[in-house]
């Protein structure tokens, strides 16, 4: 364990306001994405290996402007819109499938942050000074290891105290995506206020700086895939914090709080997008070996014979029906269709099916070579299953869809 004893951020004055900072409007060309994801690529093998964190792949998209896309126009942000971000998503996870899930975490924050301002603006604006510097990591944690993920429901057991000038943050967290290189934590947790309802409390996320006294890092992530994604536990003990870092999550209409990552919207397919990039990264990998593997017997590449051009021509079928969803679903959204809002779970579910499948597809069209780790393959499928993990989960996505079909 690991245990952070640096002095909290400064804490919010009453008259602090979030500058403008010159941030870079990124290169969104083919080529110039293409480029980003080759340069993530080339330390991908190496971090998945050794279970680091890919600080190089991150320094790659910061360079290009990527890891900042999400900061909005107000903060001096490029104010890139939603499918931009998919498509940055697409090429980070092409490159490395941690470092999209970190960037995709990121563009969450930054994205709600531009849409209705919540943070204390000190700390969003250290938040910004830091992001011109180098990568600026923020997530949301909100599992825990006794409740799991809250997409299923229930409370944390993560508390939040009052006290006499903020509160007081104590509970064990699991699976916190980034671990000790975020910036800042986005905490989800009960707030015990003194004249409160126990039986209605409150419920909401604390923004907490990273290197507030009383963070414990507890390495337990040991995963099959995302190995550089340092998803690890983490302790809060007694870590004070200024009375505005606490946002409240309203209830819904039938009185019961929602966990906002569970909640399918256009901007929660960000996940989606960077498995997407698995996929194509799967389809590269494949199509290499094939192009150079020549057994004796057939004396010519593989790529040349129909049965591995029909496979790669369904790997292929995969990434185009994973992409035309993901992008189909956002342009309906975007034109105001309505329509397609209680469907984009489905489309989540239907992506991450097409996401596997396109790996498996790959791996097991080529035997052993498919499942060594001298090829990237396997590591690409090992991400891919990844996706299944992600809320709103596939089983509850078809409860939910079947009830909405037969109106139960």
């Amino acid at each position: 364990m690991t245990t952070l004893r640096s002095g909290p951020a400064a804490a919010p004055g009453a008259e602090a306001v979030p500058g403008r900072y010159p941030f870079p409007v990124p290169d969104l060309s083919d080529e110039a994405l293409a480029a980003v994801t080759a340069e993530i690529a080339a330390t991908a093998a190496e971090c998945d290996r050794e279970a680091r964190l890919p600080w190089e792949g991150l320094a790659a998209a910061h360079r290009a402007g990527l890891l900042t896309a999400a900061v909005g126009a107000r903060y001096g942000g490029p104010g890139l819109g939603t499918r931009d971000l998919l498509r940055i998503l697409v090429a980070l996870g092409e490159g490395d499938a941690s470092v999209g899930l970190l960037a995709a975490n990121l563009f969450n924050a930054h994205a709600s942050q531009a849409a209705q301002p919540h943070w204390p603006a000190a700390y969003y604006d250290d938040l910004l000074r830091r992001s011109l510097d180098g990568p600026a990591l923020v997530n949301a944690v909100r599992a825990e290891p006794d409740l799991g993920a809250p997409a299923r429901g229930g409370l944390p057991a993560t508390t939040a105290t009052r006290t006499a000038d903020g509160w007081s943050l104590s509970g064990h967290k699991a699976y916190a995506t980034g671990g000790e290189a975020l910036a800042y934590h986005i905490v989800w947790a009960v707030a015990g206020e003194p004249d409160g309802d126990p039986e209605r409390p409150r419920v909401g996320h604390l923004i907490v700086p990273a290197d507030s006294e009383g963070i414990t890092w507890v390495e337990t992530w040991d995963h099959l895939g995302l190995r550089a994604s340092h998803t690890h536990d983490v302790i809060y003990d007694n870590v004070r914090l200024p009375l505005e870092a606490f946002v409240e999550i309203p209830r819904g209409p039938d009185g019961v709080y929602r966990d906002p990552a569970a909640m399918a919207g256009p901007a929660g397919l960000g996940h989606s997008a960077l498995y997407i990039g698995v996929a194509r990264a799967a389809r590269s990998a494949f199509a290499a070996f094939a192009r150079e593997r020549v057994p004796t017997a057939l004396g010519r590449p593989i790529a040349r014979t129909e049965r591995i051009q029909s496979i790669a021509g369904e790997i292929e079928l995969q990434i185009v029906q994973a992409e035309t969803l993901l992008y189909g679903a956002l342009l309906r959204a975007e034109a105001g269709d309505t329509t397609i809002l209680p469907q984009l779970s489905s489309v989540k579910a239907a992506i991450g099916r097409s996401v596997v499948a396109a790996a498996e597809t790959a791996v097991a069209a080529l035997g052993n070579p498919g499942l060594s780790r001298h090829n990237p393959l396997e590591r690409h499928l090992r991400d891919a299953l990844c996706i299944r993990v992600h809320p709103p989960q596939e089983d509850a996505v078809l409860l939910a869809a079947g009830r909405r079909v037969l109106g139960v």
